[in-house]
């Protein structure tokens, strides 16, 4: 799903130039308030909402102009937070915002804004439908809706795996340490490595969710994804180290003849510690 931000950012400029165009050639645009922008919206199809703030009062002065539909709910609001953060161009009076999720329409949009007399107009465009309209992507809805919709059960089903691991690890270790009256190394070090196995899994999930359903980052950045590999391998060798060290201790205890078996186990930690050490070099080197 980022893909479509990276198109978008390498495109920012003639995409802007085209919005910036199209909405000059209409003139004054506050006028098609009477008409609830319907022209508007015939003429974008990636216009998805369309609302008018007061600049002295920094109050909605209007309701919210859907495609279908109108929501007088918003008006009154304060959007001084909003209009703090605009950027109008010099000798120009339309700004863009960065990309984001629309807290109305829940969609990937930009914010398009101009100054006209005593108010400023507010066009949330969604972004999948204004690159499909530049032949910049060719998109499938379903396919789309059905990838987001995977991603979305996949990411909070590995929460709920997560969250059952750690509730699981203390119920264990409580159950072990008050009703069996047992406190030795395994019950003290499994519920140790279900945490830490735990933490990788929310990680992982964390990261599925903000990358392809919400959108937390809205550039391609590499950085991101090689800090969330990290973390991960991380947590995997913590995990493998202290089963390591618990087997070690075991058949020191038991059986030392088996002494071997815990080296191989530790020799392959240290591999997979080398090959992060080399990934996280290549990757600093790169960037």
């Amino acid at each position: 799903m980022k893909e479509y931000f990276e198109v978008y950012l390498q495109n920012q400029e003639r995409i802007e130039e085209f919005i910036e165009e199209s909405l000059n050639k209409f003139g004054e645009v506050k006028k098609h308030e009477t008409d609830k922008f319907r022209t508007l919206f015939k003429i974008f199809p990636s216009l998805e909402l369309v609302y008018i703030v007061n600049k002295d009062t920094k109050k909605q002065s209007s309701p919210n102009f859907y495609r279908f539909k109108e929501d007088i709910k918003e008006q009154n609001i304060s959007r001084e937070y909003l209009i703090s953060k605009l950027h109008f161009k010099e000798a120009c009076k339309i700004a863009f915002s960065s990309p984001y999720i629309s807290s109305a329409t829940k969609h990937n949009c930009i914010t398009v804004s101009i100054k006209e007399g005593e108010d400023i107009i507010f066009f949330d465009f969604r972004i999948e439908t204004l690159l499909e309209r530049l032949d910049l992507i060719e998109l499938n809805k379903p396919f789309h809706t059905l990838t987001k919709t995977f991603y979305l059960i996949a990411g909070y089903s590995m929460f709920f795996l997560a969250l059952f691991i750690v509730c699981y690890s203390i119920y264990d270790f409580a159950h072990s340490f008050l009703v069996k009256g047992i406190f030795d190394l395994d019950a003290i070090f499994k519920p140790v490595i279900a945490l830490t196995l735990g933490i990788a899994i929310f990680d992982l999930a964390k990261t599925i969710l903000e990358q392809e359903v919400y959108f937390k980052s809205y550039s391609k950045n590499s950085k991101v994804e090689t800090k969330i590999i990290t973390k991960f391998l991380i947590a995997i060798i913590i995990a493998l180290s202290i089963e390591a060290l618990m087997v070690v201790f075991k058949i020191a205890l038991t059986d030392y003849d088996k002494m071997i078996n815990a080296l191989y186990l530790i020799t392959g930690i240290s591999l997979i510690l080398i090959a992060l050490s080399i990934f996280i070099f290549l990757t600093k080197k790169k960037n």
